[in-house]
């Protein structure tokens, strides 16, 4: 079974009134709405980028027991590891469990799906009858 993260893009002011709408009841979340929100395409782009993706995938493919595993599968370097894998972390996109007396990183999810509005939809004016063909 496939586990989607379903990610939104809006802005801090956008996500308040979101919010706002949701509090006094005037907007319900629906089952397919967006779980995590990204305040930009740039941070949603930064944290996804392809050398994170691909880091992912080894994460998945290879199930290292530490960070310290991980960073020698990646080559990366732990502290800038350790950075990313928090953000993540704070996304929900990752999770880390013991291991032992380590802690190793874990997928949430096996494919992100990204809502990204381009326009407010605009409200469907009625014809009047007599300009129909």
């Amino acid at each position: 079974m496939t586990r989607t993260l379903r990610i939104g893009i809006a802005g801090l002011d956008d996500m308040k009134a979101r919010t706002l709408r949701i509090a006094r009841g005037e907007e319900k979340p629906g089952p397919s709405d967006p779980t995590v929100w990204f305040p930009s395409t740039e941070s949603f782009a930064r944290i996804l980028s392809a050398t994170n993706r691909a880091m992912l995938s080894t994460i998945a493919e290879r199930e290292p027991g530490s960070i310290e595993e991980l960073a020698e599968m990646t080559g990366r370097a732990k502290s800038n590891l350790s950075r990313t894998m928090k953000t993540m972390i704070d996304y929900g996109i990752v999770r880390m469990e013991r291991s032992g007396r380590k802690l190793a990183p874990k997928l949430n999810y096996d494919c992100v799906s990204l809502e990204l509005r381009l326009a407010e939809p605009r409200a469907r004016v009625a014809e009047p009858e007599g300009d129909r063909p």
